[in-house]
């Protein structure tokens, strides 16, 4: 098939159906009718749309010979800086549309399962079985234009199963039995973003301990359709205000569900698995793959548009408040635009130092790329205070759409309204900016970005263990004070 249109995409979600609960009762029509989901399914058709069109055909796919049909550009195994710079242009091509709001956009897990292909010959010495399913599943999302969402995440009372052995039935996600057919798994994942508007999930928790290193159904990978039986997706509250696109400019098209995806028994195909029982493997497979360093590419495709329309937002602000001659919002601009300059040189960077990996792929250089995302988590909560600061109670006192539709509505445009713009179109920009700073979307935003990658700690963690060059540098220290660099390194 190759590409799908936005028509495809939409009648795929409603087709499947999904075990969907919001608000204490299961939906009762395809999501696509639904408020919480209809217009990130709309905007998400639309980026599909781009694929497809002779404006935008050629930027964002490639051709697959096999196939005969232009794919994805986001399936491509960069194996050049010219293909990674090709692949960062799709990426940056579909974030500018959703200016940098959808964090599950479609390349996102196109990326990860290009890293998880690419990374199959890991496995194939012990389990070439589970190493030919990764690749084949691979090859059937990318010729099909599959849209994924993954789970990894498990409820805090999943923890203390690694304590509590005895614990039945197990609080933890976990293999109930094995079959020649597969495998069949019990337990819930937090955070499934967007698992009720993909096609597809993939699971890859992290194994808990257990008495046999083996046989732990604690570790696996695998991908299931998102309406197996025994699969139920209950929905946090929705924030999608989809009655006004004046009122709430962002929710209203690009608020992405989160859910929690509950597994009751449900049977994995056996083609569907692509790891169970060696947590130590797992373990290896999600480390050595460069998921990491491939998905931040992505991500900083995307948080580099994000932060650009929100200057870009901010300056429209300033020059419709006219506060451009404030020195304290001269300073908090060049804050914006200065960060805004970082991400986009620390993106130009990762590529212009990239290196082949063992797998044959041209890496983003993983050191710029962990290094930033341990800098946006810091840099996107002072972004909204920013935003906060200049708007001010401006952003307080904002009326809506049916308030200038009203007969006070002339009014509104006498009081409001500021320099070159009439008042509605002042209250737009403000209005925008609140979904930002001060809505529920605008703050499930900000705790997404603190926690993109994990929490702080771990985000560091990541960073100081990977970064490359620690050692060169402290060497160089060494060398200047005579210190023979040997007595630094306890490890030798």
């Amino acid at each position: 098939m190759g590409i799908k249109s936005g028509e495809h995409y939409i009648a795929r979600i409603d087709e499947a159906n999904p075990n969907v609960w919001l608000a204490g009762e299961k939906l009762a029509v395809k999501p696509s009718q639904h408020p919480a989901f209809r217009g990130l399914m709309r905007t998400q058709a639309a980026l599909y749309d781009m694929q497809g069109s002779d404006e935008h055909r050629d930027k964002l796919t490639y051709w697959d010979p096999e196939l005969d049909q232009p794919v994805g550009l986001s399936y491509l195994q960069p194996k050049t800086k010219r293909d990674l710079a090709r692949r960062r242009g799709m990426m940056q091509t579909w974030a500018e549309r959703h200016h940098g709001f959808l964090g599950r956009s479609p390349d996102y897990m196109n990326t990860a399962l290009m890293a998880f292909s690419v990374s199959a010959p890991l496995l194939a010495k012990e389990y070439p079985e589970y190493a030919d399913n990764v690749k084949r599943y691979y090859k059937y999302c990318r010729e099909n234009d599959i849209t994924l969402s993954h789970a990894f995440i498990q409820p805090p009372s999943a923890r203390m199963t690694s304590f509590l052995q005895s614990l039945e039935p197990p609080a933890a996600a976990h293999v109930v039995e094995r079959t020649t057919d597969g495998i069949i798994v019990s337990g819930a994942f937090y955070m499934t973003t967007q698992g009720v508007t993909a096609e597809e999930i993939i699971v890859f928790p992290t194994p808990l301990p257990h008495l046999s290193a083996t046989d732990n159904p604690y570790a696996f990978v695998f991908a299931v359709p998102n309406n197996l039986e025994g699969m139920t997706f209950v929905c946090r509250e929705n924030w999608a205000n989809a009655d006004s696109a004046y009122d709430y400019p962002l929710s209203s098209a690009m608020d992405e569900m989160d859910t929690l995806v509950l597994f009751d028994h449900v049977k994995i195909p056996a083609d569907r698995v692509f790891l169970y029982g060696d947590s130590f493997m797992v373990d290896r497979w999600m480390r050595e793959c460069r998921f990491h360093p491939h998905a931040s590419h992505q991500i900083l495709c995307r948080v580099v548009a994000k932060t650009e329309f929100i200057g870009g937002l901010l300056e429209c602000i300033i020059e419709t408040m006219g506060l451009s001659t404030y020195s304290h919002v001269t300073e908090k601009s060049a804050e914006v635009m200065a960060m805004t300059e970082t991400l986009r040189s620390m993106l130009l960077a990762s590529e212009a130092t990239a290196a082949k990996d063992r797998f044959g792929s041209m890496l983003p250089n993983p050191d710029i790329l962990y290094s930033a995302n341990f800098l946006y988590p810091r840099l996107y909560p002072r972004l909204v205070e920013i935003l906060q600061l200049i708007g001010a109670g401006g952003l307080i006192m904002i009326p809506g759409e049916k308030d200038f539709e009203s007969a006070k509505g002339s009014e509104l445009e006498k009081y409001l309204r500021s320099g070159s713009l009439d008042a509605k179109r002042k209250t737009a920009l403000l209005r925008l900016a609140w979904e930002i700073g001060a809505s529920s979307f605008g703050g499930r935003q900000t705790l997404y970005e603190r926690f993109f990658f994990g929490d702080a700690n771990r985000v560091a963690s990541r960073a100081v263990e990977n970064y490359s060059l620690r050692r060169k540098h402290m060497e160089r220290v060494a060398e200047f004070l005579n210190i023979d660099s040997a007595s630094i390194f306890q490890k030798g």
